[in-house]
């Protein structure tokens, strides 16, 4: 593939961002200016001469715009290959001009659904001309330049002024990638729409995700594997991955997957008293309520301060000075927040290589949306946990009930054991989780990891007992052996909160009933993998 020539652009874009300048540019290495509708009138604004696009077919553009560049001059101009003999001679007998290069970009299809259009309105901003455009150009790269983004007019015309008007072969490869991924791009999220909002299918028969690079990340979770942050495109919600980042080093990949997790678990709060949540490789180390944000730090920090070390922090109100001195004194890589005062941006401004993370609006737990997860061969795709449960939910199996300060830590151990990864054990008590236990093959060691964690934060704190003493302890799955319960009736446990379901159910019930505890079952399991 050699340089080519620009002597012929067809301009037609919804976004006029930076039209004028470029059409001027085009103007001046005497490029003839060839648009439709919206931008030949943008263009003659700007004083420029264009060409219309119904005097180069013949035909006026009609149907409301629906039919305009759909035509044999257009594609055929597109298309035809310049060293090509049969084409050229196809090109002259039904007089199509060679377009050397397109500037199009899209209906826009994702705002318009964004900002609640009504299903016709969405329907009439669907490009079938412009995709079809695009595809044509981007095909012929060899001899045709696509531009689909504004932000690569000022490299083109950057080319085109160090090379007398033309287009390198290099430049035209990138664009047409470039092209592609859009098209592509584009009737993917057509996809997801009509899947989705019209026709209501959750799971579609064929899946189109679509999302645009934000960030080269330093490496993946190890220092051998690539990695990259994407955003969604199209409607989305707001998470992590929006957050803005105040200060710090760049993060890094475990940091945006330890940041999601702190965020998802802290957003179960948001509602609710102050809150703070701790964790280290996606694992919540300390959660605590209280009735301000540094009493909650401090009680989640007691949980497992070891851990806490280089741990993610997330909370649920907005950081006041008092707080981000406490978090300073121990190191932490990343805070998270839905704002921060004017003196907890000061605290933290001496710690030069934390990262400070404001979110905003937290994110709606009961939200809905896929989850994603590849596997050798294929991709896993659920919904996302986002269960919930209430008072009324739950079923009350042993002699004795809980006292409201029992069920109000059962409830809390609940939530926390949700985003524990599996086998989950749960120990809380006066709204602090007081041991965790994560990620064990079975549960009993579970139930006694969590025990021996709170242990021995007692003795570190100096308390005469540990928390689990007169604590609720909850549990991810049901307790397949009364084993597990038995850990936590050691440890302390008086109240227990599980889903239910083992045929061994009234054994485990048996071994409450004879220990004297409450037990409660949801009916909801929440392994997290």
């Amino acid at each position: 593939m050699n340089d080519v020539k620009i002597s012929r652009a067809l301009l037609s874009v919804s976004d006029k961002a930076g039209l004028a300048e470029l059409g001027a540019a085009l103007a001046r290495h005497g490029v003839e200016l060839v648009s439709t509708g919206g931008t030949a009138r943008a263009l003659r604004d700007a004083g420029l001469t264009v060409r219309d696009i119904s005097d180069l077919t013949g035909f006026p553009e009609m149907m409301d715009g629906r039919v305009k560049t759909l035509h044999p001059l257009v594609h055929g101009g597109l298309l035809g290959v310049r060293d090509n003999p049969e084409h050229q001679a196809a090109m002259a007998a039904h007089g199509i001009g060679a377009i050397d290069l397109v500037v199009v970009n899209l209906y826009p299809f994702a705002q318009t659904v964004a900002r609640g259009a009504d299903r016709d309105e969405i329907i009439e901003n669907i490009d079938i001309g412009g995709p079809s455009m695009v595809r044509s150009a981007a095909k012929n790269h060899a001899d045709v330049a696509i531009v689909t983004d504004p932000a690569d007019y000022a490299e083109l015309i950057a080319a085109l002024d160090a090379d007398d008007g033309k287009t390198s072969a290099d430049f035209r490869k990138r664009l047409a990638a470039k092209a592609f991924s859009a098209t592509a791009a584009y009737d993917a999220m057509i996809s997801q729409w009509f899947a989705f909002a019209d026709q209501g299918q959750f799971l579609p028969d064929m899946l189109a995700a679509t999302a645009t690079r934000a960030q080269t990340l330093r490496y993946g979770e190890n220092p051998h594997q690539q990695a990259a942050l994407y955003l969604p495109m199209g409607p989305h919600g707001r998470g992590i991955a929006q957050a803005e980042q105040l200060q710090g080093k760049e993060l890094s990949y475990n940091n945006y997957n330890d940041a999601d997790a702190a965020l998802e678990l802290v957003s179960e709060f948001r509602d609710g008293p102050p809150t703070v949540v701790i964790v280290k490789h996606a694992n919540p180390c300390g959660v605590a309520s209280a009735d301000t944000l540094i009493a909650a730090y401090q009680a989640a920090l007691a949980c497992d301060s070891v851990s806490a070390f280089g741990g993610i922090i997330a909370v649920n109100r907005p950081l006041d000075g008092a707080t981000a001195e406490a978090i300073s004194g121990i190191f932490t890589e990343v805070v998270v927040a839905p704002g921060a005062d004017a003196e907890a941006r000061a605290v933290f401004a001496r710690k030069k290589n934390l990262r400070l993370l404001l979110t905003g609006e937290l994110p709606d737990p009961a939200r809905g949306g896929l989850t994603m997860k590849t596997i050798a061969g294929g991709w896993l795709v659920q919904s996302r946990d986002n269960g919930g449960i209430v008072e009324a939910d739950l079923k009350l199996v042993t002699k004795r009930a809980p006292t409201a300060q029992e069920l109000a830590d059962c409830r809390f151990a609940w939530t926390i054991a949700k985003h524990v990864k599996s086998n989950a054990i749960v120990y809380a008590r006066d709204g602090a989780t007081a041991g965790i236990g994560a990620g064990q093959m079975n549960r009993l060691e579970s139930a006694r990891i969590a025990a021996w964690k709170a242990k021995d934060a007692a003795e570190k704190a100096g308390w005469a007992q540990a928390r689990t003493i007169g604590s609720a302890v909850a549990s991810d799955a049901f307790f397949p052996f009364a084993d597990g319960l038995l850990a936590a009736i050691e440890a302390g446990a008086t109240a227990v909160i599980q889903p239910g379901g083992s045929i061994r159910d009234e054994e485990v019930i048996a071994a409450a009933d004879a220990a004297g505890l409450a037990m409660l079952f949801t009916g909801m399991r929440h392994f997290r993998h």
